[in-house]
């Protein structure tokens, strides 16, 4: 008698018990499904929230890049007098105020295309800075000639960041 209560009671628990282990399964499952869809839903309003300042940091660097391309800043930065070496300082100070206001920008772009704006401006220095050095290069208009001569002749570094910032934008749609 004892091992038909017994076994009367297993049929009833037994049952009940993997009733509940799948249920809790179930349950467990629901949850992290609902966690994992709350979480794709804030990440995407976030998203949402930050592609405007991303895309405007991006602008602001092409900007940037476009400024200091050595065809405008030629055009924009005019030597005040005729010593070479004055007008590479000038020239040089604009690029690094230019590239200074947009320092914050760094913080939407990645990694690489920082970095491409930094090697671009530091490349761009170098140019300015190795056509000052040619010792034809006596006044500040030659050394212009020299630097537009350079940008022409080589590829610039400024169209080669400009590019790859394209490239990323179009990744982000």
């Amino acid at each position: 008698m004892d091992i038909d209560k017994i076994l009367e009671i297993l049929s009833y628990t037994i049952p009940s018990i993997i009733t509940g282990l799948v249920a809790m399964y179930f349950f467990k499952y629901q949850i992290e499904n609902e966690n994992k869809r709350r979480n794709y839903l804030l990440r995407k309003e976030k998203q949402k929230l930050a592609l405007p300042i991303r895309l405007q940091a991006y602008e602001r660097l092409a900007l940037f890049l476009e400024r200091i391309s050595p065809e405008k800043l030629l055009i924009r930065v005019k030597p005040s007098g005729s010593d070479s070496i004055n007008y590479l300082n000038k020239l040089i100070l604009n690029i690094e105020q230019e590239f200074e206001h947009n320092l914050a920008q760094q913080i939407y772009v990645t990694n690489d295309c920082w970095n491409a704006v930094v090697t671009s401006k530091n490349a761009l220095g170098q140019i300015i800075r190795t056509a000052a050095a040619n010792t034809e290069v006596e006044t500040a208009e030659k050394l212009r000639e020299k630097i537009l001569k350079e940008s022409i002749e080589n590829n610039n570094p400024t169209k080669v960041a400009l590019s790859y910032l394209k490239n990323e934008v179009k990744k982000i749609f």
